[in-house]
């Protein structure tokens, strides 16, 4: 059974009511659900599907589209010994078959482009040459490798360029999703536990699939990603080399990004990791944002301060806050740090992540649904002769009606006791913000909680307040 998905699925059934071929590009991240979209969506019924091999030569892939071929019906034939052959092939099998629409889904696209292949000059004559000169071809090329799908499909410059019909960028479930996911698989878990298992995993589907309805959360958390043989042991090794085919620059970004909170900038980047400023660290920042594991910001109101990257995936975060600090292999790791200084401080910052994630329930929650707005992070360094002390902020909501929403987000497992310490905190940011970037616009103080403020005098002095209900949306 689906889960969400409603508008992707919409696009997809719209292609069997099209009177011309289609050619589209599905793209995400490593089991964010792609492949089965597609193979739900269409019953699992198509023409012909193949799906490319990593790592392996251009022989073993020709060998395998052949077996494909003979698997979708086509009579016994020679290997093909180019893919210009191959897609010939493809042609007089898909031109045997009776009338009316014909799917053809080529998963893990990426992985089949290897060196010296023309590949994707093969594939452009077919869609060119032949499919586009009959009404009654889909073509749904799919794969995890984000960023070449983009540069060699959607942006190609060459014979393929305005050649995709339509283009599906698969992102994460959002909250709601993970709740309809749960409710769909039983798991019976309650939106403060969704929540915390999002913190972990993030939105991504496979990873989900491996909740159990008869455990906790911590039970779940400790299975999969602390035992031996937990299906999480291991994922973070497999992430980035099957995303991209030279990973080691991408994980040296990451490695650094992690270790700072608010983000870094390029140049920090390379101090850090001693990478070469080079074609290869750009595009690899480029590849990261585009598979949604950094996000790019600029600081509001600070043009000394440049564009900041900062690492936004859940599970790469949980995996070096606490797997790779599970060095005695522990198989209750989780829940006997549960409670303790370390989960705190872990699940306080986790939540900021999530609500980061959730900007357009936020807006919508605020109001803002026809109110232009543009999200920010912003810092100061206090001097060091200044008795000031610095100011993180982490979520700024910059509005077209001269305000701003100076948003804190906290974390608690009961209504939060909002303490006089904590306002004096919100207060002084707010006025070394307008101080620091001399802003004539209103700063409203915006609270996120999960569970909303006890009612004491405090309480009141925060005219925004929001909940994880209002993630929810």
């Amino acid at each position: 059974m689906l889960t969400g998905r409603e508008k992707e699925q919409a696009l997809l059934n719209d292609l069997l009511h099209s009177n011309q071929s289609e050619f589209v590009a599905l793209y995400g991240r490593r089991r964010v659900g792609k492949t089965y979209l597609v193979r739900e969506t269409f019953d699992y019924q198509f023409a012909f599907q193949h799906t490319g091999i990593l790592d392996a030569p251009m022989s073993e892939q020709l060998g395998e589209f052949r077996e494909s071929l003979y698997a979708a019906g086509l009579p016994k034939c020679p290997k093909p010994k180019t893919w210009g052959e191959a897609f010939r092939l493809l042609q007089r099998l898909l031109a045997s078959l009776p009338e009316g629409k014909k799917v053809v889904f080529i998963d893990e696209l990426p992985w089949m482009d290897t060196p010296k292949s023309n590949f994707i000059r093969a594939l452009d004559h077919f869609w060119n040459a032949w499919a586009t000169t009959r009404k009654d071809i889909i073509l749904i090329v799919c794969g995890s490798a984000t960023s070449w799908i983009i540069d060699n499909i959607v942006m190609n410059y060459g014979g393929l360029h305005d050649r995709v019909t339509r283009q599906i960028q698969l992102r994460p479930f959002t909250l709601k999703e993970c709740e309809q996911y749960s409710q769909q698989n039983r798991l019976d878990f309650t939106r403060r536990q969704i929540l915390e298992a999002y913190m972990v995993m993030g939105g991504i589907p496979y990873y989900w699939s491996f909740l159990r309805p008869g455990l906790s959360i911590a039970q779940n958390i400790d299975r999969m990603f602390f035992e031996e043989d937990g299906e999480m042991v291991h994922e973070y090794d497999a992430l980035y080399a099957s995303l991209f085919r030279r990973p080691k620059t991408h994980i040296a970004i990451v490695n650094a990004l992690a270790t700072k909170k608010g983000g870094l900038q390029r140049e920090e980047i390379l101090d850090i990791t001693k990478i070469s400023d080079n074609e290869t660290f750009s595009k690899a920042l480029k590849e990261l944002e585009q598979c949604g594991f950094i996000r790019k910001y600029t600081m509001i109101g600070n043009k000394k301060k440049g564009t900041l990257y900062q690492l936004m995936d859940n599970y790469t975060l949980f995996w070096f806050k606490f797997i790779g600090e599970n060095t005695r292999g522990e198989s209750h790791f989780w829940t006997s740090n549960l409670d303790t200084g370390v989960y705190d401080n872990w699940v306080g910052l986790a939540f900021e992540r999530v609500c980061l994630q959730h900007l357009e329930q936020i807006k919508k929650a605020m109001g803002l649904t026809v109110v232009i707005s543009t999200a920010h992070s912003w810092s100061w360094k206090a001097p060091k002769d200044s008795n000031e002390e610095g100011v993180q902020i982490d979520l700024l909501i910059d509005r077209n009606d001269d305000t701003i929403n100076l948003c804190e987000m906290k974390y608690s497992k009961s209504p939060y006791p909002l303490s006089s310490e904590d306002l004096s905190k919100m207060e002084y940011r707010k006025t070394v913000f307008k101080r620091e970037t001399g802003t004539e616009k209103r700063i409203m103080l915006s609270l996120i909680t999960t569970f909303g403020l006890t009612n004491n005098a405090n309480a009141a002095d925060i005219p925004v307040k929001l909940t994880m209900e209002d993630l929810f949306q």
